[in-house]
């Protein structure tokens, strides 16, 4: 039985990994670098590829409880605890620029970390980074939890930990435990009502980003803000 260390060097992982950066590798490849095995009769890059099948996607494999991780072939709970390590370890690196008193820069760093707070949360959370007059980061500060719609979302609470923070600036947040990072009329709804009341106390509303699994909606990059 051929095995990966029969394939060419450049095919390999590890090989591709170091040869042309991370972001040449598939969902598979990446995946198969971090299982570093497969099972009896089957390589490491093929068990990936049936894991990445069997669960749909690497947000699935990521966001999987420990009985469903653990019940799949050549997975189980040492592997289990090192994929939440990582996460983990990830998380962390994204949030340490976005510290308080860290002026934000960069819209691709903010969506990073917003995504990596976020995308896994099983149910709807709305949330806020709240900016002072030069863009520094003041705090990230979850407001609503469960299904978000207009009932749900009361832009007075928003107006109250604003005012608490003395915040000259909002990014607002809110993710889509679908995977559609789409804007619904709901959302752009609740936006506005954001708006109209940031207006009334001066406060600018510098974007609202919906999360999704692969993707995110920029409502500042539709010219919706």
């Amino acid at each position: 039985m051929t095995t990966i260390k029969d394939w060419p060097n450049q095919e390999r992982p590890r090989e591709k990994l170091l040869l042309r950066g991370s972001h040449a590798l598939s969902d598979a490849e990446l995946l198969a670098i971090f299982l570093r095995t497969g099972c009896k009769g089957i390589d490491v890059v093929a068990l990936s590829r049936l894991l990445l099948n069997e669960f749909g996607s690497l947000h699935a494999i990521f966001a999987a409880s420990e009985t469903e991780f653990c019940a799949k072939k050549g997975l189980g709970q040492a592997k289990y605890v090192q994929l939440q390590a990582v996460l983990e370890m990830s998380r962390r690196y994204l949030k340490e620029p976005l510290q308080k008193g860290v002026a934000l820069t960069s819209a691709q760093q903010t969506k990073e970390f917003l995504v990596a707070k976020m995308h896994a949360y099983p149910n709807e959370v709305f949330a806020a980074i709240l900016l002072d007059t030069q863009h520094q980061i003041i705090c990230f500060h979850e407001f609503f939890f469960g299904s978000i719609d207009s009932a749900t979302v009361h832009p007075r609470i928003i107006v109250q930990k604003v005012l608490h923070e003395n915040a000259a600036a909002i990014i607002l947040v809110h993710n889509h435990p679908s995977g559609d990072p789409t804007a619904s009329i709901s959302d752009k709804k609740i936006t506005a009502k954001i708006i109209d009341a940031m207006r009334l106390i001066d406060v600018r509303v510098l974007d609202h980003f919906i999360i999704g699994d692969q993707k995110t909606t920029s409502f500042a990059e539709k010219g919706w803000i």
